[in-house]
């Protein structure tokens, strides 16, 4: 009934959310039409959930990587902007940036281009940039009108990355 909103919802029924809101973006470009619902948890996996024509795409592709992108870009563009990044630091990655992060992404095209015989990967490249500038735009501008959010978001981001690194030195260290 409440689309990829309820099914983020329906995806997190068991974790702890770090935001009470799902988070809702949707854009189009021609005749291409794109939206994503999302919300972080307190968990460490993270579940990225896409579709195109309404056909589940396990295997993501260029709408799934143009998100990957997008956020990525977001979350250091907003942590450097709010000093949550100092200068010399290191870019949070993009595995950092999604722990916890629960996600829908569903596009509707013209003439998808799906890659192999299941249908388990969509290939239209134009999808990709449509995905990572509508992202980054509606994301850009819903944490700087959810500061709290946008901070809780990062500093998860932050304790991954340095809980990535620690692993590192405990690795190189044995």
């Amino acid at each position: 009934e409440g689309g990829i909103r309820e099914y983020v919802t329906y995806h997190n029924r068991t974790k702890n959310p770090l935001h009470n809101d799902v988070i809702y973006m949707q854009g189009s470009k021609d005749d291409s039409i794109c939206e994503i619902a999302l919300q972080y948890t307190d968990s460490y996996s993270e579940v990225i959930v896409s579709f195109a024509n309404n056909i589940h795409t396990p295997e993501g592709g260029m709408h799934e990587t143009g998100f990957k992108t997008a956020l990525t870009r977001v979350i250091n563009d907003y942590a450097r902007k709010y000093n949550q990044l100092k200068e010399n630091d290191k870019n949070l990655s993009g595995e950092d940036v999604r722990e916890g992060l629960t996600c829908v992404i569903s596009v509707k095209l013209t003439e998808a281009q799906f890659e192999g015989q299941t249908k388990t990967k969509l290939g239209n490249a134009f999808m990709r940039t449509l995905v990572d500038s509508m992202t980054y735009e509606k994301l850009s501008d819903y944490f700087e009108e959810n500061p709290a959010v946008a901070k809780g978001i990062v500093e998860k981001a932050l304790m991954a990355s340095r809980a990535r690194e620690a692993a590192k030195k405990a690795r190189e260290s044995v």
